[in-house]
């Protein structure tokens, strides 16, 4: 391997990995983090917005002042229920709101208040929402985030080539058999066992996960027949790879399974 090819995987490695860093940072189920102060005591905390059932889902604030006490608020989402109000629950140096489970799928959306005396903050200043999900096993979690991401780095690697005139069937062809392996195969398995439903893209629902899956298939498809015909082909190639670039910006599970409280009165 030369120089040239040992630089552009380098390259590839790093976009992978911080496109990796990005997704775990970002999006609707990455914990909500924040600060606040209550009777001088600066209070971090980190909320979560995703849980495997079957159990209350525990948020928790270190607070060591015990006395420090507080409630916090929550209903279901989407929903037209009323708030209802539970007390937050002392442990050691934590307070810790019990958010009820839900069926998976299930959303809450809840808000914390810490009280002193006579005053009062909460937190965060908008409520979040929390979804409920089964466990996944790591057979088919494991292999999904690898399948996936090494799709990234084939997909970024083969970029690189059409972009400087390589060869670029070969990457495209484990490009396509990684993203098909992962995103075809074992993604749907995932997506059954956390939510119950193989696919919840178009048509089905609005999944935005599932719908850039199905997207960017379509331009490496293209690409791959391309590619086949001729082993340096670069357009559609270098027009994939961003695509899927592009996709991977899109913080992860946006839209994704949720279960319609407001029609549960309708059917």
């Amino acid at each position: 391997m030369n120089r040239k090819n040992i630089l552009f995987w380098i390259i590839a490695i790093v976009i992978t990995l911080s496109s990796a860093i990005y997704q775990r940072m970002t999006g609707p189920t990455h914990p909500y983090r924040g600060s606040t102060e209550i009777a001088g005591e600066e209070i971090r905390y980190r909320l979560i917005r995703s849980f495997p059932r079957p159990a209350d889902a525990p948020a928790k604030l270190k607070v060591e002042d015990r006395e420090v006490t507080g409630f916090f608020r929550y209903k279901r989402h989407p929903s037209n229920d009323e708030w209802q109000i539970k007390l937050l629950v002392r442990e050691d140096e934590h307070l810790v709101a019990y958010i009820p489970q839900q069926p998976a799928a299930g959303k809450v959306m809840y808000q914390l208040f810490l009280e002193k005396g006579d005053e009062q903050v909460k937190l965060p200043e908008e409520p979040i929402i929390i979804r409920f999900r089964d466990d996944v096993p790591a057979w088919a979690l494991l292999p999904h985030v690898i399948l996936m991401f090494a799709a990234m780095l084939f997909s970024t690697r083969a970029g690189l080539a059409a972009l400087y005139k390589q060869k670029t069937y070969r990457l495209t062809l484990w490009t396509i058999v990684t993203f098909i392996t992962g995103g075809l195969i074992f993604g749907p398995v995932v997506q059954k066992y956390a939510f119950g439903d193989y696919w919840t893209g178009w048509p089905f629902g609005t999944d935005l996960t599932d719908n850039k899956t199905a997207f960017a298939l379509i331009f490496w498809v293209i690409a791959f027949v391309k590619s086949r015909q001729n082993p340096h082909h670069r357009t559609w190639v270098l027009v994939a790879s961003i695509i899927l670039l592009l996709i991977y910006l899109i913080p992860h599970s946006l839209f994704g399974s949720e279960i319609d409280w407001t029609q549960e009165n309708m059917q």
